[in-house]
């Protein structure tokens, strides 16, 4: 671990946020052009992104378990095909519920194979430089989205969003590319695992139940801490996407062209970008716990969503969405690092993929929520306060960690010192 061909997975982590994250934060160029196209409202535009976004989540545990018993490879391969063919379905979509079901459930169930897997296997090859590790390959979905966000408004005035989709189906079959890099790898850990229990016996129905339990391995949810956890992270999700969703359409509202408001969120993924990486490097450091890190990294990006607002002209908008980017891509390399350190690393697909899951129902709600109240109220301010409010709210729960204020080492914590 920690070089050698873990690069490479780090090179296939990269492209697999910028062809997930990296275009469903981008997603927000085709809102308006939506909207527009179904005469439908903010609130129900938005379902596409949420459901998006909440069905990658969902599956995670899916393709995390599946990786964890057959291999990663063929999990985010299938992904890849299942992620082009929903794009490609959706560009003949006459109505928004056909846009429901082919981006949200069957693009997002492609994603969803894939991303668990692929974070599950960089955190196998890394144990030092683990969090600066995932910082780097979560920086594909900042440098994904600066590319992408322009690059669909270009894409759309030339071909119309039938066209886009289109288009996009060819690149994201490059998933299949990332699954190809992810070379199985042994560790010792694997070893001190139980055996397989999957002795057959004569009661069919109850050993389909063992098999199930096994695969998902929802025995984590037991634990007192992943199950707080899990509670921070419902409702740092019910506000941390609302922005890639809503900003475009919040900065067309005061009066921005839609080079300007798409260019809104290619400059909020250059801080983004930037701050994945040195959050990486700074929790490396050791200097606080990283749940501590966690913790500020999640309220500055509340504060900062609460902030967003008050820009009412480009200049303003673009310096308080750099500073929502630059908070909000600290937060997400520890909150992988926390995911390790509860778990230790063993177990770290299976909670890093009911971790993720835990994400879809924020996700689910907080940009259909916000869309909703953008539709009665007229603008989306009270939505970026409700938003920042449950970042804040989140950070609240972290503080319920058992070992926010303890001393004793997590899990992996304690199997380095007893390695060493």
């Amino acid at each position: 671990p920690d070089g050698g061909w873990g690069w490479m997975v780090v090179l296939a982590g990269f492209l697999m946020n910028t062809l997930s994250y990296g275009i469903l934060r981008s997603f927000g160029v085709f809102f308006n052009e939506f909207v527009h196209y179904f005469e439908e409202s903010a609130s129900r535009v938005s379902w596409v992104a949420s459901i998006a976004l909440a069905t990658q989540q969902l599956t995670s545990p899916i393709g995390s378990a599946i990786g964890t018993r057959y291999g990663a490879r063929p999990v985010v391969i299938a992904g890849g095909i299942l992620s082009c063919v929903g794009f490609l379905l959706a560009s003949f979509g006459n109505s928004l519920v056909h846009i429901y079901l082919c981006i949200g459930l069957l693009t997002g169930l492609g994603w969803g194979l894939s991303y668990s897997s692929t974070m599950g296997m960089v955190s196998r090859y890394f144990k030092r430089r683990r969090v600066l590790a995932v910082g780097m390959v979560l920086t594909g979905v900042g440098i994904g989205s600066f590319v992408l966000s322009l690059l669909f408004q270009v894409l759309i005035d030339t071909f119309a969003w039938r066209g886009t989709l289109h288009i996009l189906s060819a690149v994201v079959l490059n998933l299949c590319v990332c699954g190809a890099l992810l070379r199985p790898i042994a560790l010792q850990d694997d070893l001190r695992q139980p055996n397989d229990k999957r002795t057959i016996n004569g009661n069919k129905g109850l050993h389909c139940f063992r098999e199930l339990t096994s695969i998902f391995d929802f025995s984590l949810m037991k634990q007192r801490a992943f199950f707080v956890f899990c509670l921070a992270t419902v409702m740092i999700s019910m506000g941390y996407f609302m922005p890639y969703v809503h900003l475009v359409a919040h900065g067309s509202s005061l009066g921005l062209t839609k080079y300007e408001a798409a260019f809104v969120i290619s400059l909020t993924s250059i801080t983004d970008t930037v701050a994945r990486l040195f959050s990486g490097w700074l929790a490396d450091l050791k200097l606080l716990r990283t749940t501590h890190f966690l913790f500020i990294w999640n309220t500055l990006t509340g504060l900062s969503l609460i902030l967003l607002p008050f820009g009412k002209t480009y200049t303003s908008l673009v310096a308080l969405g750099l500073l929502y980017g630059f908070c909000a891509g600290g937060l997400v390399p520890v909150f992988f690092g926390v995911v390790t350190d509860l778990v230790g690393v063993s177990r770290v697909l299976n909670g890093t993929g009911l971790s993720v899951m835990m994400m879809s129902v924020g996700g689910l709600l907080g940009p259909p929520l916000s869309g909703w109240l953008r539709d009665i109220t007229g603008a989306y301010t009270v939505s970026f306060f409700t938003c920042g409010g449950f970042l804040l709210l989140g950070s609240l729960a972290l503080l319920a960690l058992p070992s926010f204020f303890s001393s004793s080492p997590s899990p992996s914590e304690a199997t380095k010192k007893g390695k060493d």
